[in-house]
């Protein structure tokens, strides 16, 4: 096993009792390296704040040791940021749980490479990024960092990702063929059932048959024609007759309880995938973002969706919605017509140039209804347009119509990205 020292083994170190526990406690770390003596360390410096943290040496380990920890944060400290990339690429090919499972990465480099670590970060390759050789510059900055990270972590944990989303939408995607088969499984059993049951009924009619004929030419039974003659020559005709041929009938519906019984466990995992994406759609909470140059128009607006457990953002003009839009990727945008500098309309087409957020729809909001500023609202990209002053009904009505059709949207997406 790659993982060298496993809770507590290796030098005693005293926790900080002034950490929150929220993830002290809970929060999983792995360190992925090529260098045991670096890992060694690497760990030793985390289990000073942190209760789970465990390394990863062995290259051809790496993905049992991340299915098998299933981190939350996954610490890179390569001496090559190139090696890190590597490691990373091949982790996420090789392991649908490192594809899927919403954690943090932050790559560990040397002075010479801040600038590369940088460009990695920002175009997103990683979270974060820690200068860390030679250490004498910043090592508190690595514990900083794995905080920061787990913070934001749990901050956004009631959000499920596109990546949960995604594992269940396998589940499901696996149901019609399950669904296929079992039902040209069942329809052979109801067949061969159905034939022994015919079966079974046209012997036991012929069975009758030949009992009335014996009965109406007086044939005697073992012993006389009394009626106590008469009642045994029928139970053997039952025993010997009839009950062999339902126990026909009982024996050949038993393949058909076995699949029943087979086809309900086998959908378990369908149906709890089911289960689970109902649950994640519950926890998605929007993001809305309000553009008004106007604080109290902001306030106002932000107030009454607040109570509709909606995430808020806000900007105070077109160009700090731009901005904005670089960091926060918002499912709704409230913009107002009237601005200073770029006004509702401009801001609209710019950030609807954007490919990123070519669909992302906006909502205008002005203090004129006439019909050219509504066309031109439209023709901007925006999908629909309210009056100020703005009515809470109006507003929430409006909202809650955008959201809901994206949330549909967004897992019906992510059913069709599986099925590609």
């Amino acid at each position: 096993m790659s993982d060298t020292r496993k809770n507590g083994s290796g030098p005693h170190v005293r926790k900080d009792p002034m950490i929150s526990k929220s993830y002290r406690d809970t929060a999983t770390i792995l360190v992925a390296s090529d260098n045991i003596s670096d890992a060694d360390l690497i760990k030793t410096l985390l289990d000073a704040e942190f209760d789970n943290v465990f390394v990863s040496t062995g290259p051809d380990r790496a993905v049992e040791d991340f299915e098998l920890r299933s981190p939350n944060m996954l610490v890179l400290a390569f001496n090559l940021l190139d090696k890190s990339e590597h490691y990373y690429r091949n982790l996420c090919k090789r392991s649908e749980k490192a594809a899927s499972l919403d954690h943090r990465t932050i790559i560990l480099c040397d002075k010479n490479a801040v600038t590369q670590a940088y460009q990695l970060c920002r175009r997103g390759r990683f979270h974060d990024y820690v200068l860390f050789w030679p250490m004498a510059y910043d090592a508190p900055r690595l514990l900083m960092a794995a905080h920061l990270a787990l913070r934001e972590l749990t901050a956004s944990g009631a959000s499920p990702t596109a990546g949960e989303f995604a594992t269940q939408a396998r589940h499901l995607n696996k149901m019609e063929k399950l669904l296929q088969k079992h039902v040209a499984q069942g329809n052979q059993q109801i067949g061969k059932t159905r034939h022994s049951a015919r079966q079974a009924e046209q012997d036991i009619g012929s069975a009758l048959d030949q009992f009335s004929r014996q009965l109406a030419q007086g044939e005697p039974p073992d012993s006389s024609q009394s009626g106590e003659g008469i009642k045994q020559k029928f139970e053997r005709f039952k025993r010997e007759e009839i009950e062999p041929r339902l126990r026909t009938v009982t024996e050949a519906a038993q393949p058909l309880e076995l699949w029943i019984n087979g086809f309900g466990q086998e959908c378990v995992p369908q149906i709890e995938a089911a289960r689970t994406l109902n649950a994640m759609a519950d926890r998605l909470y929007p993001a809305v973002l309000i553009v008004d140059d106007d604080e109290f128009q902001r306030t106002i607006v932000g107030k009454i969706l607040e109570t509709m457990s909606y995430r808020i953002e806000y900007a105070d003009g077109g160009l700090a919605a731009l901005d904005v839009l670089h960091t926060l990727r918002p499912d709704l945008v409230l913009m107002d017509f009237m601005m200073p500098g770029i006004d509702g309309i401009e801001t609209t087409r710019r950030l609807k140039s954007v490919p990123g957020f070519a669909s992302l729809p906006v909502i205008m909001m002005t203090g004129r209804s006439e019909e050219n500023i509504v066309i031109e609202s439209l023709q901007a990209g925006a999908i629909d347009f309210m009056v100020k002053p703005i009515e809470r009904e109006t507003l929430i009505g409006k909202v809650d119509h955008v959201l809901r059709t994206i949330k549909i949207n967004r897992i019906l997406a992510q059913k069709k990205w599986n099925d590609i």
